[in-house]
């Protein structure tokens, strides 16, 4: 799988970025078949640092209304990515 398949989006939150700012962890948005090993790879090679760790989670998509029907969002997974100590990735750099 291409590096770029792997990681989607980087998800920026207010909860991600103070995670972000005291534990040095950043979110993304992954393919819902990428593992552990293929995450870390793609931050390490995309984004110059070094992983401690990687988490992942799937959130479930939620049931919607749609006109007089109910649809569902699809699920998506998600990583939270530890980096080592010294490593900083900056999404907006002025």
């Amino acid at each position: 799988m291409n590096i770029y398949d792997v990681i989607k989006r980087p998800l920026i939150s207010e909860k991600t970025s103070l995670e972000g700012e005291g534990k040095n962890i950043i979110a993304f948005e992954v393919a819902s078949d990428a593992n552990k090993i293929e995450i870390r790879k793609a931050v390490e090679q995309l984004f110059k640092v070094q992983v401690a760790a990687v988490n992942t989670a799937v959130a479930r998509g939620k049931v919607k209304r749609v006109g007089t029907r109910l649809g569902k969002r699809s699920n998506w997974k998600k990583a939270y990515v530890t980096l080592k100590e010294g490593s900083t990735v900056d999404f907006f750099e002025v």
